[in-house]
């Protein structure tokens, strides 16, 4: 007797999702898993790293951007996507989702056997006076990016805030000062980049001046200005009002995860939905992965809510593979992560002091100044590379490094030495390859080892 068909239903068709749901189809036939998915969004499958980049004009081709359309899911992988769908309720005793088309706003339930969630993270929006003025966006989404590049191409702003200097708010800085509109960054911390120790974002500060972006630090938002056309027009803050004429939130993310806690699934202490290492939630035939998704600190030991698309397409594909009949695991994070900021790269991997130090660790660190390439090899530049180790052990606990080309993939290493739990004295001991024009005779990571372990003598 044939089998029954099992259906497995996908909520977010972007890279866990639609990760899980590939690596699922992969093993297992559309004779016995019918797989569907639905996204509230215009694209699925897209790199939502590309934004800042579409919107600055640096990529300006949108389909660039998308790793694959419904019609590619549908055709070569038997995939249904239904984009412009949001599951608005899932009824785990039922066994189904309730879906809102959003432009008919018509609703209907849909059945499913397994379930994946993917839902994301949203942008932290603060409950501000005036935040629901025109022209202030939080930039998470490709529609998001694609609605800010419409508004400024459309008003014609001549001057930018940027609220928040995480990662996005650093790229969308950039963006629109390579745009050529007047660009201010607004933040309550002192420093830029806060998971960077306070010497090493002092190093991003001067970047972000050099090109163009006036810093308002220290400076807490306390609400925005709208003009009579309902349209932003102000930053205020505890000291001063900052003239806007389109506001980006790049307050950070969180994990959104309320859907999935209103229908009974565990929600961890991190926010995000809790997981085992296989992806699997607290109700039976129901999965999570990506930015919704608790993950375990590997140095730390804690939960965690990391939004890396990284991170994504990894747990992505453990799912699927646990989904579509096999067995894999998930091992964690560390929370390795890049970004450029004019002609600075910037790069963390692990803890920082502030980080190691609440984790319970007694630590050391070293810095070490060195350049990108041998010194008297033409472009050579300066790079400063900070290791954090355990005293004692010697344990690497993490590293950040900040520099112009060719400084930020150097993290790597250092990830590596992280990941694999090494003392810095083996760090010092790898085999790192060397040539002028890429590296001195002690590469960067090198050298800030061989203080750290000076230091620990």
């Amino acid at each position: 007797m044939p089998l029954l068909t099992r259906r497995l239903l996908v909520i977010g068709a972007d890279a866990a999702g639609m990760s899980a749901a590939s690596q699922a189809r992969r093993r297992r036939p559309a004779a016995e898993l019918e797989i569907v998915a639905f996204d509230r969004g215009n694209f699925s499958s897209y790199s939502a790293c590309g934004i800042p980049y579409f919107v600055g004009g640096v990529v300006d081709d949108l389909a660039s951007l998308v790793v694959r359309t419904p019609e590619e899911f549908r055709e070569k992988h038997s995939i249904q996507v239904h984009l412009g769908h949001e599951v608005v309720e899932i009824d785990l005793d039922r066994g189904a989702v309730l879906v809102q088309h959003r432009e008919s706003g018509g609703q209907r339930w849909e059945g499913f056997d397994e379930l994946m969630v993917g839902t994301g993270a949203v942008p932290v929006r603060p409950p501000l006076p005036g935040a629901d003025a025109q022209g202030i966006f939080g930039v998470q989404t490709l529609d998001d990016g694609v609605a800010v590049r419409a508004y400024v191409a459309e008003h014609r702003p001549g001057r930018a805030v940027i609220v928040g200097s995480g990662y996005v708010g650093l790229e969308m800085a950039e963006a629109f000062c390579a745009l050529g509109l007047e660009t201010h960054l607004v933040d309550g911390a002192a420093q830029p980049l806060q998971r960077l120790d306070p010497d090493m974002g002092a190093l991003v500060a001067d970047a972000l001046r050099e090109f163009g972006t006036i810093l308002h630090l220290g400076q807490e938002v306390a609400g925005f200005e709208a003009g009579p056309d309902g349209r932003v027009a102000g930053v205020v803050t505890g000291e001063e009002t900052i003239a806007a004429e389109v506001v980006v939130l790049g307050l950070g993310v969180r994990p959104n995860s309320a859907l999935a806690e209103a229908a009974g699934v565990r929600i961890g202490p991190s926010g995000a939905i809790a997981v085992d290492q296989r992806m699997r939630t607290s109700r039976a035939g129901v999965w999570a992965a990506g930015d919704c998704a608790e993950k375990r600190h590997r140095i730390s030991g804690r939960p965690v809510a990391v939004a890396l698309g990284t991170h994504a397409n990894k747990e992505g594909r453990v799912a699927g593979i646990n989904l579509g009949g096999g067995y894999a695991t998930f091992p964690g994070v560390i929370g390795t992560a890049v970004t450029k900021v004019g002609a600075l790269e910037v790069a963390r991997t692990g803890l920082g002091d502030a980080e190691a130090e609440a984790a319970g660790f007694v630590t050391d660190a070293a810095i070490a100044e060195s350049t990108t390439r041998a010194g008297y090899y033409p472009g050579a530049a300066k790079i400063t590379t900070k290791l954090v180790v355990e005293r004692g052990t010697g344990r690497v606990l993490g590293g950040q490094i900040v520099g112009e080309e060719g400084a930020a993939k150097r993290i790597d290493a250092v990830a590596l030495a992280v990941w694999n739990a090494m003392t810095v004295e083996e760090l010092l001991g790898v085999d790192l390859g060397y040539a002028p024009p890429y590296s001195p005779v002690w590469d960067p990571v090198l050298a800030a080892a061989r203080k750290a372990v000076d230091r620990l003598a």
